[in-house]
């Protein structure tokens, strides 16, 4: 099918495009931006003035609860939700059950998100066997069967010599390791950040030095072995200069931040709200402050949903028994949108984090398919998407199986009109007609 999006603010960060132009697609490609290419007739028309046009959002993490947690949400389920939430590209950690450590899992999980055709699935492998930080996977077996990287989720491991020898491999094979940093002891029982809040309410704390030890180890570890790390959900002042520090110095590190850490603090816990209960802890109004200047000097590469679907029964616990995590593919683009608002930053500023950037990081597979872009040749991923239109973030409103959110009841601005995978329109907005 031939698709002309016609009229529209075409926002290209990788391109340094920033205009009103036409978008061609033909075969599932880009054909052209601007002028149509030669004998070009369009099948479909999508009428996208006083629209953005952007390419497919990239997430560098979103948890798709297949295999072992289907009560919680299933592929089929969260990749609706991408689709709602314009995201295209999204790589999901190993922490499933079971772990994401041997190629028949990892190529079960590609062939049944190739058959929905919603979306782009790339899982990172694990790192140990169950994810339990004692033997190395079959980095290179993993990387065949199609993951991208690997790493343990938010299971740190805890023996320094494994860690070591696992960097060492990576490094050997060029393959990307993916570390949470958090110290296993100093992070080990505690669920909110360790200050004045925390105290208030009697909640056991986890302290900003459970992130830096971790980030000195790791980073003293990239000197020895060379290999390229990337650093997931960083969450502190402290940790953002050590960052900036190893940046400076030529490590090949580079980072994410939640886009919940962009936005709140542990003020706004509350009353023991277990919708903020997430990992790493929200944080304070000092290092949310550092993460925003962070992201605006490029400190931190990319914003991701760290989007982490709940059983509602789980999220109906108190504060410190409840399951951490958040609900997110929906809310990375308003989210990120806000934060350039507020930060005087351009709408490209905002859109590279979630595109071309984020593309940058998951690396060879997804750069050759052309995510991130909307470069002649790549493939037609795109977003399109209302930037005035108001949205309530209501339980009714959310694809994912998974409600829970810190910005329930919120209205964010920026909505998604349509989204196309592959030059196909895998969402559009109710009430949109196309010309």
């Amino acid at each position: 099918m031939k698709i002309k999006i016609q009229g529209g603010r075409v926002i290209d960060p990788a391109n340094r495009v920033d205009a009103v132009l036409d978008v061609f697609i033909a075969d599932g490609r880009i054909a052209a931006i601007g002028a149509a290419p030669d004998g070009f007739a369009a099948d479909r028309v999508l009428d996208a003035a006083g629209l953005v046009v952007v390419p497919g959002l990239v997430d560098l993490c979103a948890r798709l609860r297949e295999p072992g947690y289907e009560y919680k949400a299933t592929l089929e389920s969260e990749l609706k939700a991408a689709m709602h939430g314009g995201v295209t590209t999204l790589v999901c950690p190993p922490d499933t059950d079971p772990a994401l450590d041997e190629p028949g899992l990892v190529e079960m999980l590609k062939f049944r998100a190739e058959r929905l055709r919603q979306g782009h699935v790339y899982p990172q492998g694990a790192l140990t066997l169950g994810l339990k930080g004692e033997v190395l996977t079959e980095m290179a077996e993993l990387t065949q069967s199609g993951c991208i990287g690997f790493g343990q989720a938010d299971v740190p491991v805890t023996n320094t010599q494994v860690l070591l020898r696992a960097m060492q491999y990576a490094h050997t094979f060029g393959y990307t390791v993916w570390l949470r940093p958090q110290d296993a002891w100093l992070g080990k029982g505690g669920v909110a950040h360790s200050g004045a809040v925390a105290a208030r309410l009697g909640l056991a704390g986890i302290g900003v030095s459970a992130e830096t030890i971790a980030l000195h180890t790791i980073f003293e570890l990239i000197r020895i072995t060379g290999c390229r790390v990337h650093l997931c959900r960083i969450s502190s002042a402290n940790g953002v200069e050590l960052l900036r520090a190893a940046r400076a110095e030529g490590l090949p590190v580079t980072a994410d931040v939640s886009v919940n850490h962009v936005h709140l603090t542990d003020v706004d816990i509350g009353f023991f709200d277990p919708m903020y209960r997430l990992e790493p802890p929200l944080r304070s109004g000092r290092d949310r402050a550092a993460l925003q200047q962070a992201l605006a000097d490029g400190t931190i590469d990319a914003i991701c949903s760290d989007h982490c679907p709940v059983d509602d029964d789980e999220k109906l616990l108190p504060f410190d028994q409840a399951s951490p995590g958040a609900t997110g593919l929906e809310l990375l683009l308003p989210l990120t949108l806000k934060w350039a608002r507020e930060a005087g930053q351009p709408a490209s500023a905002a859109i590279a984090l979630i595109t071309q950037r984020a593309a940058a990081i998951v690396g060879a597979p997804a750069l050759a398919q052309g995510a991130g872009t909307l470069g002649a040749g790549a493939v037609a991923d795109v977003c399109v998407y209302d930037p005035e239109a108001w949205w309530k973030v209501e339980p009714a409103r959310i694809a994912s199986l998974g409600k829970n959110t810190p910005f329930l009841r919120h209205e964010l601005q920026g909505e998604v009109v349509w989204t196309l995978v592959a030059g196909d329109v895998a969402y559009q907005r109710a009430a949109v007609a196309a010309a």
